[in-house]
């Protein structure tokens, strides 16, 4: 991506960019991606990025969770099964919607967080 490009791209694609950066095995909270996309205090604007991300990103969006380490969804819901099943796939404990983030929170340092993001 060009430089010029690169700083240039909106909110929304700093938050998928971030998200699709989330490594297999671990979560991370909408505020701290908000933090990392350079919109703090943006974790419910995290949300409608995801909700709005076209199909063809294929985000990991059920790596995402609350700032608590719960799964958003209400209980029980066809959403929060789903989320938890995905979670479960790659070998993260949830019980009862909640992962234990001191276990499988993802923490890039800022290196990665460097050379990784295009802005």
């Amino acid at each position: 991506m060009d430089p010029i490009e690169a700083q240039n791209l909106s909110p929304m694609a700093r938050i998928w960019t971030i998200v699709n950066m989330i490594p297999h095995g671990k979560v991370a909270s909408y505020g701290k991606i908000a933090d990392y996309a350079g919109l703090p205090g943006r974790a419910r604007y995290v949300s409608r990025a995801l909700k709005q991300a076209p199909e063809h990103l294929k985000l990991p969006w059920h790596r995402v969770i609350n700032s608590q380490g719960k799964i958003s969804f209400k209980l029980d819901t066809q959403e929060f099964r789903l989320q938890q099943e995905l979670l479960r796939l790659e070998d993260i404990e949830v019980n009862r919607g909640k992962i234990k983030l001191s276990e499988y929170e993802w923490q890039p340092d800022l290196a990665t967080l460097v050379m990784a993001m295009p802005f």
